[in-house]
């Protein structure tokens, strides 16, 4: 059998435990090595069949996490609120619950989403195409806050901080992003204390995390612990050196931001258990999935078979950065078949047919395809 992965263990019992990890390289065309299995273990994808639900359950929902998942006791945790503002906060769990409050549901997807259909291959968390997920985000408006709190006149971003802290890129950081103000005070940003009417999970960010409709979900940071108001652009890791379009190691690139349009179909039949191939008998079938983009609403669908393409018929979203379903009626004939599926949005941006290549593998939003076996 091929070995799968590309850093060997030495002998001895300490060896058969965790070998030393080196830092990550740069992308590959070889097999898969043991760290990216050990951050495919630790964090999950959305199985493709929850597509069906137009809300993703919390255990469903794709996790990422970059760190350890704090263990945060919510009686003695709090949200600190300073910087370039007229009053800083700090606020508890209690206060924030006597706030006003919103519900949105929200379909975030992860910025390195498609990575590991890409060649070669950037070596990280390594996503095919089920890093997403759609849940309704209960908290205070982030914007609430701010206005409470005075954002001054020559304020630019707002930088968020979470208590997950950890080394990446040999740099020793908490996570944190920043958001422009114009984005900051958009009324449906929201800190969330609640994913689909309960109380966050721990992976999810308990006790407090934001949520940046439309986003990638990089800039949704968990676990928050303090926002800070800037008159200067934040330069943290997370900002500054990940999460970058980049065309090779040298080029500064362009910052990850909103979703870019994507489609994703239910897988139809059943599934071989290895390959993942389908399987299913002649006759009516009714394909389904769902489209999004954080760029401006989905206007159209098309559904490949044997890449003659359909228009597919849309559902109304359940809201303004939620996203769509869609259905396309197939004949299904006995055979080998290729389904796929391409959305389109407001924009005019259609998803490509090939890969959209860059260095950390972000954004790949390249049509999906899927092996059919009718008989």
């Amino acid at each position: 059998m091929k070995q799968i992965f590309t850093h060997q263990q030495s002998a001895g019992p300490a060896a058969a435990v965790e070998s030393q990890a080196p830092p990550m390289a740069g992308p590959t065309t070889g097999p898969i090595t043991r760290e990216e299995l050990r951050l495919g273990a630790r964090n999950h994808s959305m199985p493709l069949e929850a597509l069906r639900r137009d809300i993703t359950p919390p255990g469903l929902h794709y996790v990422l996490t970059h760190f350890d998942i704090p263990d945060i006791d919510e009686s003695s945790w709090h949200l600190r609120i300073s910087g370039a503002v007229d009053m800083a906060m700090e606020l508890t769990m209690a206060a924030l619950r006597r706030d006003p409050f919103i519900t949105v549901p929200v379909t975030l997807e992860c910025a390195g989403n498609g990575r590991s259909l890409l060649d070669p291959r950037p070596v990280s968390q390594p996503w095919l195409l089920e890093g997403v997920g759609t849940a309704e985000w209960t908290g205070v408006p982030l914007a609430y806050l701010l206005g409470k709190a005075g954002v001054q006149p020559h304020a630019v971003e707002v930088v968020f901080t979470g208590v997950d802290e950890g080394v990446q890129g040999g740099v020793p950081h908490r996570y944190a992003r920043s958001l422009p103000i114009h984005e900051a005070l958009r009324p449906d940003v929201v800190l969330a204390y609640a994913m689909n009417g309960s109380e966050l999970p721990p992976q999810h960010g308990y006790p407090l995390r934001l949520v940046v409709p439309g986003w990638y979900g990089m800039a949704s940071v968990k676990w928050l612990e303090s926002i800070e108001v800037v008159t200067t652009p934040f330069k943290g890791f997370q900002q500054d050196v990940a999460y970058r379009y980049q065309a090779s190691e040298d080029d500064a690139g362009t910052p990850v931001s909103r979703i870019r349009v994507r489609s994703l179909m239910v897988p139809p039949g059943i599934p071989d258990f290895l390959t993942r191939n389908r399987m299913l008998k002649p006759g009516p079938v009714l394909l389904q999935g769902r489209a999004w983009s954080g760029e401006g609403a989905v206007t159209s669908v098309e559904v490949g078979i044997d890449g003659a393409w359909l228009p597919a018929q849309l559902d109304k979203p359940a809201g303004g950065y939620a996203w769509r379903k869609w259905t396309v009626p197939w004949v299904a004939d006995p055979g080998a078949h290729v389904l796929s599926c391409r959305a389109t949005d407001a924009t005019g941006a259609t998803q490509p047919l090939e890969q959209n290549w860059n260095y950390q593998g972000m954004g790949n939003n390249v049509v999906q395809r899927i092996s059919v076996t009718v008989g």
